[in-house]
């Protein structure tokens, strides 16, 4: 079943696989449930723009990005020893960083002269978010970043799907795109990167509408 986005994106591109194809780079033999702090991207099914757009280099979401948002924030809820760092939705992606905690790691994302509170929608650059385990959920204590994607995907595609009446139908890209941050400086770059990514639109990698 076709996913109908007619509704929430303006004229889209068609998808082109040369040019929209994301390899794996997972690192083989690396422990991805090991205390890190990783940047991730996860992309939608053939770059479709069901999550806003971009109006006076801001993002507005719809009511699905809404969804995906609101999916993201609540990671914490269901993996309680995982945080999560600035994180932004766009038109066809969201960028974000995960945390599996350790004291250095924890020290290296929460530090204040990085992280700043931004009221734009769609951006949340906040200190690193920690919400208490409900009594409802058996999370796993030491999850993989895989794990957590894919938790994230499955939740905020059913919900999606419920709204849009076309269960079965894909949402996300089968793979993310990840990144391991060694260090403090590297830290504030993506900061920065992930902040300014909606003020860039025009330059991004994964806006379908651009010509390369």
């Amino acid at each position: 079943m076709q996913l109908n986005v007619a509704p929430y994106m303006e004229s889209p591109m068609k998808y082109d696989p040369s040019k929209h194809h994301r390899r794996s780079i997972r690192l083989p033999g690396y422990d991805y449930a090991s205390p890190g702090a990783y940047f991730v991207t996860i992309v939608t099914y053939r770059h479709a723009c069901l999550f806003g757009k971009i109006q006076n280099d801001e993002m507005q979401l719809t009511n699905l990005g809404q969804i995906v948002e609101e999916h993201w924030r609540v990671i914490p809820e269901h993996f309680p020893n995982v945080e999560l760092g600035t994180f932004v939705v766009m038109p066809n992606h969201i960028h974000g960083i995960i945390v599996l905690p350790a004291d250095a790691i924890r020290d290296l994302v929460s530090t204040p002269e990085i992280l700043h509170d931004h009221s734009r929608r769609g951006v949340i650059s906040t200190p690193i978010i920690t919400v208490p385990q409900g009594d409802e959920t058996s999370p796993l204590q030491r999850p993989t970043l895989g794990q957590v994607v894919a938790y994230f995907k499955y939740q905020s595609t059913k919900q999606i799907n419920t709204i849009l009446d076309s269960a079965g139908t894909p949402i996300w890209q089968r793979n993310y795109h990840e990144h391991i941050i060694r260090n403090k400086d590297e830290h504030e770059r993506i900061h920065l990167y992930i902040e300014s990514n909606p003020v860039n639109w025009m330059d991004d990698d994964e806006n379908p509408e651009i010509t390369r």
